[in-house]
C-alpha cells in the first residue's frame, strides 16, 4: 500500500469545477480511508446525468442516471450478512463516477447543502470500494454507520435521521 492517499478527480461537467468536486472529494475518501486506517488511490470522474446513465446501461444494464457508481479495483470476498468486509490490501483501490444533475436535484428534494450530499455520495462510493455492500439489511446497516461515523467527523449531519423517525 501507498503510505498516502490520492485522489484523482477526471472532470468532464464544468459544472463540478464551480462546485469544488477535487476538494470534496478529497475531504470525503481521506475521511472513509481514515476512519479504517487505510491508504490508496481513487479516480473519481464527475459527469453529467447522460454520461452517467450510458456508464450505469453498460455496467449494470440499467440505462437510468444514478447519483454516484463505483467499481472497486478488486474482487471483494463474500463475507456474512452485517460483518465487516475484508478490506483491500491494494495501492489502487478503484473508480467512482458522481452525475451532477441527480446529485443536485436530491440534495434540492432533501433539502441538503449539495456540498453534504456530494461528500456523503463520495463516502458511501469509497465504502463500496473497500468492500462494503448493503444487499441485506445488516450489511445496510453497518454501512450506515460506518457512513454516519464518518460524515461526523466531517461536521456533516446524519443523512438517516428522518429515516430513522
Amino acid at each position: 500500500m501507498p503510505d498516502e492517499i490520492t485522489v484523482d478527480c477526471v472532470i468532464e461537467d464544468d459544472r463540478w469545477q464551480a462546485a469544488g468536486l477535487e476538494d470534496l472529494a478529497a475531504r470525503a475518501v481521506q475521511a472513509a480511508l481514515d476512519h479504517h486506517d487505510l491508504t490508496g488511490e481513487v479516480v473519481i470522474m464527475g459527469c453529467d446525468d447522460a454520461r452517467i446513465a450510458a456508464l450505469n446501461a453498460d455496467f449494470r444494464g440499467k440505462p437510468r442516471a444514478t447519483n454516484v457508481l463505483s467499481w472497486p479495483s478488486v474482487e471483494h470476498l463474500p463475507h456474512a450478512p452485517g460483518a465487516m468486509p475484508e478490506l483491500p490490501d491494494e495501492e489502487e483501490l478503484g473508480d467512482i463516477a458522481i452525475a451532477y444533475d441527480t446529485c443536485l436535484a436530491e440534495a434540492r428534494a432533501q433539502g441538503k447543502p449539495m456540498d453534504h450530499h456530494v461528500q456523503h455520495l463520495l463516502v458511501h462510493a469509497t465504502l463500496h470500494l473497500l468492500g462494503y455492500d448493503h444487499q441485506t439489511d445488516p450489511d445496510a446497516e453497518r454501512m450506515e454507520a460506518v457512513e454516519r461515523t464518518v460524515l461526523s467527523a466531517l461536521g456533516i449531519p446524519d443523512p438517516y435521521q428522518e429515516k430513522d423517525r
